[in-house]
Formats: C-alpha cells, sequence, structure tokens
C-alpha cells in the first residue's frame, strides 16, 4: 500500500484575473476549487494512474471537511486526524500572474495530534510506500520527516521525499528511496545557482552520496534529470506543449515516477513515466489523467 503524507493540506483557489491591478477591485473571469498540498496531488495522480493509496494528514475545520470531501469525491481513500481548532488553509493561486500565490496558515497542529499520526504510521508493513511531501506548519517542529523516517527504521518501507533544505537534508542519513528537489531547490542547498541539466547532476549525485538512493530533479520548462540507484543518470528536456497550469506538476511527477517503478522496476521507465506525468499536468487544467500522462510518454519515447 502506498501512504502519503501532508501536514497542511489545502483547498486551492484557483483564479483568473485580466489586466490585474494593484489597489484596485478587480474580478475573476475564471475561477476553481481544488483540494491541494503536495501529498494530496500525488494520491490523487496516482489515483488517475489506476494505483491506489491511502492519503494522511490533517485537517480543520468547515475546510477540512471539504477537503476531505471533494479528495474522496475523486476516488482517493483519505484517513486525516481532525484537529478541533482552527481551519484547513485556503490558497489564493492567480493564475493569470503565473507564480503569484497567497497562502494560508492552517491549524496548530499539537504534540498529541502528531503522536495519533505515528499511531497511524506504525502499521506499515515491508513493502509498502511512504510518501512525505511540502512543507509542515510552524507549530511543528523541523525535523519531523526526520523524525517519522528514525520510527521507521528496520523496516523495509520505500519512503519518498519531496521538500526543500533542512527538511530533505535531515533524512539523508536513513537512505530514503527517492528525493525530487527543483533545481533551486537543490542549489539552494549546496549555495550554488543550477540552470541547465549537465551542471544539475553533479548535485544530484551529491545527494545521493549523503544518502538518497534516487534523487530526481525537476527543472519546469527543461526538463528533468534523474540520478539513480544503480548508478546511472538519466537526463530529459522537457516535452512539448504549452504550460496551463503548473500547480501540482512537480508532484505528478513524483506519482509518474512510483507508477512507473512498481510497474517494471525499471529506472529509464520510471523516469520518463515521471517526466510524462509532470509535464502532462503542466500541460492541463487539472491533475493529469492516465490517457493525457500515455500520450506525452510516446511523445518522450518515441514510442
Amino acid at each position: 500500500m502506498i501512504y502519503t503524507v501532508t501536514f497542511n493540506p489545502s483547498l486551492d483557489y484557483i483564479v483568473s484575473v485580466e489586466n490585474f491591478r494593484l489597489g484596485l477591485t478587480n474580478r475573476t473571469c475564471s475561477e476553481l476549487m481544488l483540494p491541494g498540498g503536495k501529498g494530496l496531488n500525488v494520491s490523487m495522480v496516482l489515483g488517475n494512474l489506476g494505483i491506489e493509496s491511502t492519503a494522511l494528514g490533517f485537517v480543520a475545520g468547515f475546510t477540512g471537511e471539504e477537503i476531505v470531501r471533494r479528495v474522496e469525491e475523486m476516488g482517493v481513500r483519505s484517513d486525516f486526524i481532525q484537529v478541533e481548532e482552527g481551519y484547513s488553509r485556503i490558497n489564493l493561486k492567480l493564475k493569470s500572474i503565473e507564480g503569484t500565490e497567497i497562502n494560508g496558515c492552517g491549524p496548530t497542529i499539537s504534540g498529541p495530534l502528531t503522536d495519533r499520526l505515528m499511531a497511524k504510521l506504525d502499521v506499515l508493513e515491508n513493502g509498502d510506500v511512504l510518501v512525505l511531501a511540502g512543507s509542515i506548519p510552524g507549530s511543528l517542529p523541523d525535523d519531523i520527516y526526520r523524525k517519522i523516517m528514525e520510527r521507521l527504521k528496520g523496516r523495509d518501507v520505500m519512503v519518498v521525499v519531496d521538500a526543500t533544505r533542512d527538511l530533505l537534508v535531515n533524512v539523508l542519513e536513513f537512505r530514503p528511496f527517492l528525493v525530487k528537489p527543483n533545481n533551486h531547490e537543490l542549489g539552494e542547498i549546496f549555495g550554488v545557482e543550477l540552470k541547465t541539466r549537465e551542471e544539475v547532476v553533479p548535485y544530484a549525485q551529491k545527494l545521493r552520496e549523503m544518502g538518497a538512493v534516487n534523487v530526481l530533479v525537476s527543472m519546469a520548462g527543461q526538463g528533468a534529470v534523474l540520478a539513480a540507484g544503480d548508478g546511472s543518470v538519466h537526463a530529459s528536456p522537457a516535452p512539448k506543449g504549452t504550460l496551463v497550469n503548473g500547480v501540482g506538476a512537480g508532484d505528478s511527477m513524483v506519482a509518474g515516477f512510483l507508477a512507473g517503478w512498481m510497474e517494471k522496476n525499471d529506472y529509464r521507465h520510471a523516469f520518463h513515466m515521471g517526466l510524462s506525468a509532470g509535464s502532462a499536468s503542466a500541460f492541463s487544467e487539472l491533475l493529469a489523467t492516465k490517457e493525457e500522462v500515455m500520450e506525452v510518454y510516446r511523445q518522450v519515447t518515441g514510442g
């Protein structure tokens, strides 16, 4: 079974505004409301690819209820912990100005609540997959991912970590199966600027030397790089297509890689599936369907 953890899920309110002007009343010309959060996105794309998973995390208030309703409506099994105070966050994403977002804070998560999450993770067995994805609320210690992996030590659980800086670096000694920084996040870890696939490769390999089994680096319009567990390196430019919505593309890459690996245990296939899923979501209004992923996969592989 695959489990995903999203500590701070959201309702993503995605709007377009023509001729946006600061200091004035602006009106939307399109709007969309979706459940969001990196782990949730992974679960939803896995579901689109025909792979079941269980979404874990914390929800609060009426926004939390709506997140659960929408997630389960999409066919994703959820087992969220209810926080009694506060509200799950709403993230405003202004689609007409790429990259412009206002993200909410989310509820305060106390120690007893994290203990409940740890208890849920205790049921994981050999062969299960755990995806730890995204930022954490300020109420949680910044070594929470490390504590989870320490708790799982000795069990043959395949752990995927999609996080930034210390959240990521602190887990490397526990040899996560996959980490997926983007090129900017990878550069921040080592204090360098990485713009090309050629520049990314040696730093992806450094993360492997630090403990990660596989390092998958997303690079938006520049494609992706995989420093794989067998020592091979795979790199590809981005597939051709029109960017429609970049939200969730990196999470889709994680889901595609996992789906490809579980299908064939082949790094090249998993890399191409990850690249295809990430691109297909970027080319779509919503997270990619299986048909959209496979259409891009055929372009990537020439098959």
